[in-house]
């Protein structure tokens, strides 16, 4: 839809809301409420709104559990064997993998940690790790202790690519000069889907492709990028991938993880920490002293699934699979468009947007800042939560917005917009 198109009144934005194919799934989920009213809730880049589908799906493993016991395992409505398989292909189908290259297990942070014991292999001639400086936390704190742990000097080995674009994001431009220069030496590139605070999207395939000219491995971490953008993580060649599913994904607070191995690995014999519930299941309970890992992503789970914390991923993804990747990406870039429009046209001379208005460069999230500056962006943002407008704030001056598209309208844009106006007055 062409900016031209776009209207800022209530009738038309209405209208886009009732003419909207994927409407219906808003009542799929239980909206916070302010003051009587549902708040506008632009938070789905950091907890995702909880699918009226979760209690059941919980409560349907708790009746099991009190009615068999430990012979739910076996004689479950969902026996617990094989749950983690539940989720397989439609994580599979939302980040664009193999069924096999997928797994939900763990955390990100244990995720992120576990897949670089196999795919960060440093020796003294290639040592180096290179990802984004301003990362997100989990990320830095990772990589820096993977480099220290094997004997390594963060100070020279963990390369940080600074931002050189406008509001703090970085150019394909400067990946690329990185990785030509520093390349020989770099053992694995780790780089986000989506950077945190800016919103800006990487071009994944070509990170991978640079990467792998010069012969380092290259993973990424997801956090943001799955369940908000197309993805196609087996096309793409990355080695590995990591994301969490609490936010897009809404599958709750420390929902579990999911990681990705390529399909170029499944057979491969690589150094790992190896647990139980990742050796080959066929041969897993004669209990061999002799780890022999399942094929594919399954080959790097610790533990048996936790079934009570996979039952809202399985009730989360269950809806994305009813709407669709290709109709939510869709709809996600109108209304982030939409969005950006209001704010541009109605808020320039107070608001500066930092994503990047090319939609090939972002998802959901629009990042922005207040010109006055950081403390005016604070008070700007406890403004909009007074009024029910749920964004969040990431140090130091940026409030993020995201308009997600399985219960986000145009008619929540136009009332954020108008929110701030009240602020500015």
């Amino acid at each position: 839809m062409p900016m031209t198109a776009f209207e800022a009144t209530r009738t038309w934005a209405e209208a886009q809301d009732a003419a909207d194919p994927l409407r219906a799934f808003r009542d799929e989920f239980h909206i916070p409420r302010h003051e009587g009213h549902d708040t506008l809730y632009f938070c789905g880049n950091s907890l995702g709104l909880q699918p009226k589908g979760v209690r059941a799906a919980i409560q349907a493993e708790l009746d099991d559990w009190s009615e068999l016991a430990v012979e739910a395992h076996f004689r479950g409505r969902s026996p617990w064997m094989h749950y983690h398989e539940y989720v397989r292909d439609a994580m599979a189908e939302v980040v664009g993998a193999l069924p096999h290259e997928v797994v939900a297990m763990n955390s990100l942070g244990a995720n992120l940690h576990l897949m670089m014991v196999s795919f960060y292999r440093p020796t003294a001639e290639r040592p180096a790790i290179l990802m984004e400086a301003g990362a997100f936390p989990t990320d830095r704190y990772a990589l820096e202790s993977q480099v220290r742990f094997h004997g390594f000097d963060p100070s020279r080995d963990l390369i940080e690519v600074e931002p050189d674009g406008p509001g703090g994001t970085l150019s394909m431009a400067a990946i690329e000069h990185a990785i030509a220069e520093h390349g020989h030496r770099v053992a694995l590139i780790l780089l986000p889907g989506v950077q945190y605070r800016t919103g800006q999207v990487f071009d994944l395939q070509t990170i991978v492709r640079l990467g792998h000219a010069k012969g380092c491995t290259v993973g990424f971490d997801l956090a943001h990028a799955v369940g908000n953008l197309p993805l196609a993580l087996h096309e793409s060649g990355a080695d590995f991938a990591v994301w969490c599913t609490y936010k897009y994904l809404n599958a709750g607070p420390g929902a579990v993880a999911g990681a990705f191995v390529h399909d170029r690995h499944a057979h491969a014999d690589l150094p790992r920490f190896a647990g139980w519930w990742g050796h080959d299941k066929d041969t897993r309970f004669q209990m061999g002293p002799h780890f022999v890992p399942t094929p594919g992503a399954d080959g790097w789970q610790l533990s048996n699934p936790p079934i009570l914390a996979l039952a809202p991923l399985r009730a989360s993804l269950d809806v994305f699979a009813r709407a669709g990747m290709p109709q939510l990406v869709e709809k996600s870039r109108r209304l982030t468009a939409y969005l950006d429009w209001l704010i541009r046209t109605r808020l320039d001379a107070v608001l500066d947007i930092v994503t990047p208005n090319d939609p090939a460069q972002r998802g959901a999230q629009l990042s922005i800042r207040v010109r006055a500056g950081r403390e005016a962006g604070r008070a700007l943002f406890e403004h909009l939560e007074q009024r029910g407008v749920i964004g969040d704030w990431r140090e130091p001056d940026v409030i993020r917005l995201s308009p997600t598209p399985l219960y986000n309208r145009y008619a929540d844009c136009l009332g954020a917009v108008e929110a701030i106006e009240s602020w500015t007055g």
